[in-house]
C-alpha cells in the first residue's frame, strides 16, 4: 500500500519520459517537423564512428548490441564525457548493488542519464525513494525496471504527483 502512490507517480512520469526519449529525433526546421530515421542506413557502424564513450563502454563489457541500443536511444552522436558523466554514474549504480549485467541493462534502456548531473537528478530521486520507505533491494529493482524514473525532476515530476 505504501508503494501505490509511487507506482502512480512512476506511471504518470513515464509518459513524460517517453516524450523525453524522443528529443533528438526531430529536426527543427522553419516548416513542419521532419522525422529523422531512428536507425542508421549503414549496416554496421565503422570504427571511425566510435567515440571515446563507446570505446570505454566496450572496454568494460558492453556488447555490440548493447552499444547499438545505447546509441539509438541517446538520440544523437553518443559522446558524453567519460570521466565526468559515465564513470561516476556507473560507479553509483554499482554502489547501489546493481550487478554488471543490471548496470548494462539500465544504461542500454536509458542512456539519457549521461546528459544530466548525477548529483542533481538521480541521487536526490534515490534519496527521496528511500525516504518514502523503499529499502535497498526495492530501490535496486525500481532502478532496473524503471530506469527513466531516476532521470526525472524530483520537484517538477515526482513530488507533485504523490
Amino acid at each position: 500500500l505504501v508503494l501505490l502512490p509511487l507506482c502512480l507517480a512512476v506511471a504518470a512520469a513515464l509518459g513524460q519520459c517517453r516524450s523525453w526519449l524522443a528529443i533528438g529525433r526531430w529536426s527543427g526546421t522553419v516548416g513542419p517537423l521532419v522525422a529523422r530515421p531512428l536507425v542508421s542506413r549503414r549496416s554496421s557502424p565503422s570504427d571511425d564512428d566510435a567515440t571515446m564513450a563507446e570505446a570505454y563502454l566496450s572496454s568494460i563489457g558492453f556488447s555490440e548490441a548493447e552499444l547499438r541500443k545505447v546509441k539509438l536511444r541517446y538520440g544523437r552522436k553518443f559522446e558524453p564525457d567519460v570521466e565526468n558523466k559515465i564513470k561516476p554514474f556507473l560507479e553509483w549504480l554499482s554502489h547501489l548493488g546493481l550487478t554488471d549485467l543490471e548496470v548494462r541493462q539500465v544504461v542500454a534502456d536509458c542512456p539519457m542519464f549521461f546528459r544530466s548531473r548525477l548529483e542533481e537528478t538521480s541521487k536526490p530521486v534515490a534519496l527521496w525513494l528511500k525516504d518514502m520507505g523503499i529499502d535497498g533491494s526495492q530501490l535496486k529493482k525500481t532502478i532496473v525496471n524503471f530506469p527513466q524514473l531516476m532521470g526525472l525532476s524530483l520537484e517538477e515530476n515526482l513530488k507533485p504527483r504523490i
